[in-house]
């Protein structure tokens, strides 16, 4: 039995597959290879619009909390946004964290100089002026 020839057609290419003379034309169906990225974010979409879908149900719905919960819901809800933003956060490594720490020691022991070069400048200045 001999193996059928295959031909690649990219997404680009509208040329329909060149038949030949001996053989019938062969009908192809379309393969689609999903990408993995793709389908995470069109799940998480889903999902984030089932949320909001959610939410906007629950703000019709009009539920109304008890006055001497009300503190304890906004401080938990505080909590559940704080929560959100850090995980949203994106944090150096331990390589660029070092960096960024030897960075701020520098520029201190920089200024520290300066400051330190200035105040003894001044002290001599009023002391010349002073002792007159």
């Amino acid at each position: 039995m001999a193996k059928p020839k295959i031909t690649r057609i990219k997404a680009g290419e509208s040329a329909a597959p060149k038949v030949d003379d001996e053989q019938t034309p062969i009908t192809r169906k379309k393969v689609v290879v999903k990408d993995k990225k793709q389908d995470r974010a069109k799940l998480k979409a889903d999902k984030k619009a089932a949320k909001a879908a959610k939410k906007a149900e629950k703000a019709k719905s009009g539920k109304k909390v008890f006055i001497l919960f009300r503190p304890f819901v906004a401080f938990f809800r505080y909590l559940r946004d704080a929560w959100r933003e850090i995980r949203q956060v994106r944090w150096p490594s331990r390589k660029a964290t070092w960096k960024m720490v030897l960075a701020v020691i520098v520029y201190t022991a920089l200024f520290m100089i300066i400051i330190g070069l200035l105040d003894l400048f001044f002290s001599w200045l009023f002391n010349l002026i002073l002792s007159k």
